[in-house]
């Protein structure tokens, strides 16, 4: 019984030794799965330590690098749990703004039945109009890795022309795409008149401001003279 208790103890001992042993960089790279820049670069950040040999040479604590490689972990997963959901949702014009309420209260009504918790980005401009702020931020927040998933009540509120480009843009970044009304898509026809009449929208907006600004410049140019 005695012999029992004198080895159960020198093998307690010997494992928390091997806990606490100190190692070289490489074997703690090999260790913990990392690149030993990677543990570099935390020593520098000042998130691990190191005591050095009299030849300088780095010895890290196993049990202290495990420790923080597990906190990383957990931070790490922590991250990818609080990406999100958007939802997008889009009108051509100003004069539109009962059109888009509905959009968000639909986004926001489908989104609750499932579960999410949504972010609604807005924009009242043309489809053929890719500087627009919402879908400006949505595309930088898609390319960050911070959305999970996007949700449209039609395709065609997102772009008129290059949906397609932001669609593979999500699935680079792991990011689904939930079209709500995806089986109510137009005809190919119907699309076509549609895009017609948009580029015509646009045309004729554009139009009638360079029309209204060289008007202006009459109007002034009409005050100095009679000045």
């Amino acid at each position: 019984m005695f012999l029992c208790k004198i080895v159960g103890e020198k093998s307690k001992k010997t494992r928390s030794t091997a806990w606490r042993m100190k190692i070289s960089i490489k074997a703690a790279a090999q260790e913990l799965g990392v690149a030993e820049e990677t543990l570099r670069r935390w020593e520098q950040a000042g998130k691990i330590r190191s005591e050095r040999t009299a030849g300088e040479h780095r010895r890290y604590d196993l049990a202290s690098l495990k420790q923080y490689a597990k906190k990383a972990q957990e931070l790490e997963r922590t991250q990818v749990r609080a990406r999100v959901t958007v939802g997008y949702a889009r009108v051509p014009s100003q004069d539109q703004l009962a059109d888009l309420q509905r959009q968000v209260g639909v986004l926001e009504v489908y989104c609750a039945t499932c579960g999410w918790e949504v972010e609604i980005l807005q924009d009242r401009g043309s489809g053929l109009n890719y500087r627009k702020r919402g879908l400006r931020t949505l595309i930088e927040r898609i390319c960050s890795g911070e959305i999970e998933r996007l949700v449209l009540t039609h395709q065609d509120r997102l772009l008129r022309f290059g949906a397609e480009l932001v669609f593979a843009l999500c699935e680079h970044f792991g990011t689904e795409v939930v079209i709500i009304n995806a089986a109510e898509e137009r005809s190919f026809e119907e699309d076509l008149v549609q895009d017609v009449l948009e580029i015509i929208t646009v045309l004729s907006a554009r139009l009638d401001g360079s029309r209204s600004h060289r008007n202006k410049q009459v109007m002034q140019q009409r005050k100095r003279s009679r000045r």
